[in-house]
């Protein structure tokens, strides 16, 4: 069944039964009162009748002084203890009352009884006849008016009932469309999201800023978010290819080469041996890298522990000089203790070395300073430096700013992108510095230690 059905039923089902019950309250309530209201009547004439008795001479027949008190719709008779009926009167249309089997009670009555299925009123009331004995002074008296009445309220109920069903099935059916027609264009849109393979939204009305509005809005982000992701992974497989395009075509042509002409030229022999290594290495850094973004970050396993960053810093700067060759003047203002993953910072620090190597040939200055609760790491080099336009971009994966210049530097637009992914897994933050043509600073911003 559809939501829309579901909705609708469960509502109809809810409103019909709630109706129901009211009327029913309503109706009982009605009836309860009216009966009382007759049954205090009744006791009311039983006891005029009673005084009336009690005052009148003794030789007054006891008939006629009943006669003078009998409801004018019902009967007046006087009941032994052996719940014989004595004397005893009734009106001519309900002279049946007479037959009706009588008893004899001990005690005040006040009820409704069921004669010809037709309600009664009834009252005992015991007393002391003129003899000196107790007996009950009986008063019935027929409600079929009343009944009627209620009849009458019984039925105007139930055509309200039945006439205000109408309504309901209208509310409840605009109600689930309402409801439904956000859920609706929803499925509409991702039909045609799946049958076009456009990215689409759902038109939304600006009056209304409720719970479907916001579902609305979700999805529109959702999609939104899909798409952007969907772009970078078309634009990262379509650069991936680029990059990895152009190390297999020297390895093929160095290897077609190698076959044709490889056996009687050794210079020749050399020199492709050293361009198919060289780019085979290119493609396995490639490949590693890409394989590290390709990572989710909570796939990324961390062992924090207190590092004596200054020490750290050191032994890597002595390390990469050795490496390349470079000059790097180390400034150190403070001794600085850190929680991180000791690995995961190692690869960090070296792709902003890397950088700074690759587009400076000058000296790179490394300096470990502290600021309040945060221990900073700088590299800065004199290199080409980075137009402010995009300092946002650099992040992006293959983005070069010196695209010219990246073949020979053997730069993949990668390290950035890999360098923010680790920064992010440890809790650190990396901004850069720069002015173009004069150089560029990067900055690692760590938490220290809480033990100092």
């Amino acid at each position: 069944m559809k939501l829309r059905n579901k909705i609708n039923l469960y509502t109809t089902v809810m409103f019909i039964v709630l109706l129901i019950l009211v009327n029913l309250s309503i109706y009982l309530s009605f009836s309860k009162m009216m009966l009382d209201s007759e049954v205090e009547r009744t006791v009311a004439e039983a006891k005029q009748a009673m005084n009336g008795i009690n005052q009148v001479n003794s030789t007054v027949d006891l008939q006629n002084i009943l006669l003078a008190y009998v409801p004018v719709n019902g009967m007046m008779q006087i009941v032994d203890k052996e719940a014989n009926p004595g004397v005893g009167v009734a009106v001519p249309n309900q002279q049946d009352l007479r037959e009706k089997p009588v008893r004899f009670h001990h005690k005040e009555v006040q009820t409704i009884v069921e004669y010809n299925n037709i309600p009664h009123a009834f009252v005992s009331i015991p007393m002391i006849s003129r003899d000196g004995e107790v007996v009950e002074l009986q008063v019935t008296e027929n409600l079929e008016s009343t009944a009627e009445m209620l009849n009458t309220l019984k039925l105007v109920l139930i055509i309200v009932t039945i006439l205000a069903m109408i309504p309901v099935f209208i509310s409840s059916s605009l109600l689930s469309n309402f409801i439904t027609r956000p859920i609706t264009s929803m499925i509409a849109t991702m039909r045609d999201i799946k049958g076009s393979g456009q990215f689409k939204r759902i038109p939304l009305p600006k009056q209304s800023k409720d719970e479907l509005y916001q579902m609305g809005e979700t999805f529109n982000n959702m999609i939104e978010l899909l798409e952007v992701n969907y772009e970078k992974q078309g634009q990262f497989i379509s650069n991936a290819s680029h990059e990895l395009k152009t190390p297999l075509t020297v390895i093929e042509s160095y290897a077609s080469l190698l076959k044709r002409r490889g056996k009687d030229q050794p210079e020749l022999f050399d020199e492709s041996i050293q361009a198919i290594h060289s780019e085979a290495i290119r493609m396995k850094d490639l490949t590693q890298q890409l394989l590290l973004l390709a990572r989710n970050e909570q796939h990324w396993l961390l062992e924090k522990e207190e590092i004596h960053l200054n020490e750290v810093v050191k032994e890597a700067v002595r390390s990469f000089e050795k490496a390349y060759n470079r000059e790097v003047e180390l400034k150190q203002e403070t001794e600085v203790v850190i929680n991180a993953d000791l690995q995961r910072f190692k690869q960090l620090f070296f792709i902003l070395m890397d950088n700074a190597r690759k587009y400076s040939e000058e000296r790179i200055v490394v300096k470990i300073s502290s600021s309040k609760d945060q221990a900073v790491v700088s590299v800065t080099d004199r290199g080409i430096g980075i137009p402010s336009g995009e300092l946002e971009k650099v992040y992006d994966r293959f983005y070069r700013v010196d695209k010219a210049r990246s073949r020979k530097t053997g730069g993949f637009g990668l390290g950035l992108s890999l360098a923010k992914e680790i920064a992010d897994a440890m809790e650190a933050t990396i901004a850069l510095e720069s002015v173009e043509g004069l150089g560029t600073t990067a900055k690692i911003s760590l938490p220290l230690s809480d033990s100092h």
